[in-house]
């Protein structure tokens, strides 16, 4: 496993991330109740991009994996994952390089453009409009899930929400956090990112809403699906494949 290296995030919360390879820096933001390690080194996808000429920066979002998880509500203020990811630009003087991230890290790659970054080419997979334009009913199913297991409202959802909790060592109150610093993303907001954009999902993953309709709201978006739903997707080599493909295409 690669060496983990921290930072202290804008609150002093660490946040720690891996780094591999050589090249144009990419920034490998992962989902809920994931991990850097589960959902681009695990997948090969990292790997991928390495042998593609990247070095590749992966950290744990806030609550996740390596990184601190605290459990005081004032450390989950909305946008936090954003304002986290933002920090870790700073902190590694980066001005040009990509970014791509997977569910929650596809709707905190969104929150920092509406916030301000720049990165050269966007990537936002297991991601729709819907997902990104109100995530209300989304977050309410897994905090049910969260807070009551196999008693939750579906009890599969509950079950699996409450397995990978354990896998992952994640704290009921800091993914309860993640949940709360959630923020809607106006379609406005969506229009006015204009980086060429790849949104890519699986075949049947429409937990986000719909891949085609959020592509068609970004003035330089365009959609690709792969074989899979929302939990597989991430390891069909087709989806390392897509990603790989656009951010080289894109920048020659």
């Amino acid at each position: 496993m690669l060496p983990v290296q921290r930072f202290q995030s804008f609150d002093g919360v660490s946040i720690a991330y891996r780094t591999l390879g050589e090249g144009w820096p990419t920034l490998l933001l992962h989902g809920f109740l994931a991990s850097a390690e589960s959902n681009w080194f695990l997948p090969g996808i990292a790997q991928a991009l390495v042998s593609a000429g990247r070095k590749v920066i992966a950290p744990d979002l806030r609550g996740h994996g390596r990184s601190d998880a605290p459990s005081d509500p004032t450390a989950w203020p909305a946008d936090v994952l954003a304002m986290d990811q933002q920090a870790l630009v700073t902190h590694l003087h980066l001005t040009d390089y990509d970014l791509v991230g997977y569910s929650l890290g596809a709707r905190t790659a969104v929150r920092m453009m509406v916030r301000g970054a720049r990165p050269e080419r966007l990537v936002l997979a297991g991601m729709g409009a819907s997902g990104l334009m109100g995530a209300g009913e989304r977050a309410a199913m897994f905090e049910d899930a969260i807070r009551h297991g196999d008693q939750a409202k579906d009890p599969r959802v509950g079950r699996r929400v409450r397995a990978m909790m354990t896998a992952g060592d994640l704290r009921p109150e800091a993914m309860l956090g993640v949940l709360n610093a959630f923020v809607p993303t106006s379609a406005e907001d969506i229009a006015r990112i204009d980086v060429p954009t790849l949104v890519i999902a699986g075949q049947r993953d429409d937990d986000n809403g719909s891949a085609e309709a959020l592509a068609g709201m970004l003035p330089n978006g365009r959609a690709q699906r792969v074989p899979g739903d929302h939990m597989s997707a991430v390891m069909e080599p087709s989806l390392a494949t897509g990603i790989v493909g656009f951010l080289d295409r894109i920048s020659r």
